[in-house]
């Protein structure tokens, strides 16, 4: 299926210590197509593919782009993002929901599946990075610290070599230096810099909660990248599926697959939906 551009409409509501921008577009049952660090435009292409028979949500996650937090120094957990999933979901009033997460997203949308079952039919976690369920998790700590403080110092390039050192995901230097140096959009950087700064670590370092996922196992999807395997994302996934009871799932393509081949990864996500009814 070829994609059509859909025109989202846009909203924005009040939590209590932020606002947090969103997207619809199409119709029929209600997809959340959730990232972090990942912004509703990130989705956008996805979105469109499946607009024909669903209506997508896409959010901006707290703090990022164009959701704005009270108190900017906040950390982003994924408890907090799966709060605001759920008041998103609950004001569009088109629930329950089938929610895809990816990546940071992923760990939102299965504490969204432990704190507030009711609003969805399914949750769909895409490569999680659950450092917490691997067995080298403190050197995985470690290294997590280790590329905020670099970060932090201005080498914007050796964190994120360090960042895909620790995933195990080969992208040689010129490509880095290309995709992370300094010359970017200020928007982009400034994401980038809350992301090391307040969302890194609050993520990587949470624990989801086996026994509650197992009491609601038939509502959560594990999914990994055809590409992702020995990656770090592709053993944590694993690592969950195990302590949950449930067989991955394969998608097209590495750790953004929903990205970088949107039309294939829309083909398996409609299959996944249709599979889990």
């Amino acid at each position: 299926m070829t994609s059509v551009s859909f025109q989202p409409t846009t909203g924005s509501l009040r939590v209590p210590d932020g606002r947090l921008h969103y997207e619809l577009r199409g119709s029929g049952p209600l997809v959340v197509l959730a990232g972090a660090p990942m912004n509703a435009d990130a989705f956008a292409p996805l979105a469109d593919l499946i607009a024909g028979e669903f209506t997508v949500l896409t959010t901006d996650p707290r703090g990022i782009g164009r959701s704005p937090l009270d108190d900017p120094e906040q950390d982003s957990t994924p408890p907090l993002r799966a709060d605001d999933l759920a008041r998103l979901i609950e004001h569009v009033d088109a629930g329950p929901a089938a929610a895809f997460g990816s990546s940071g997203g992923a760990c939102s949308v299965l504490a969204l599946a432990q704190s507030h079952p009711e609003r969805v039919r399914v949750v769909i976690a895409h490569e999680p990075p659950l450092n917490e369920l691997v067995a080298d998790r403190d050197d995985l700590h470690a290294a997590t610290e280790k590329m905020i403080e670099t970060h932090q110092s201005g080498d914007m390039v050796g964190a994120w070599r360090m960042f895909m050192r620790s995933a195990n995901i080969m992208i040689p230097d010129p490509v880095l230096e290309q995709m992370f140096g300094p010359d970017r959009p200020a928007d982009q950087l400034a994401d980038e810099r809350r992301w090391f700064a307040h969302e890194l670590r609050g993520t990587t370092r949470w624990k989801p909660d086996a026994g509650a996922l197992r009491a609601v196992k038939d509502k959560v999807v594990i999914g990994i990248g055809e590409d992702s395997d020995g990656q770090l994302c592709d053993r944590a996934s694993r690592a969950l599926g195990e302590a949950v009871g449930i067989e991955p799932v394969l998608f097209p393509g590495g750790h953004t697959g929903f990205a970088d081949d949107p039309a294939s990864f829309a083909e398996r996500l409609r299959g996944v939906l249709a599979g889990t009814g």
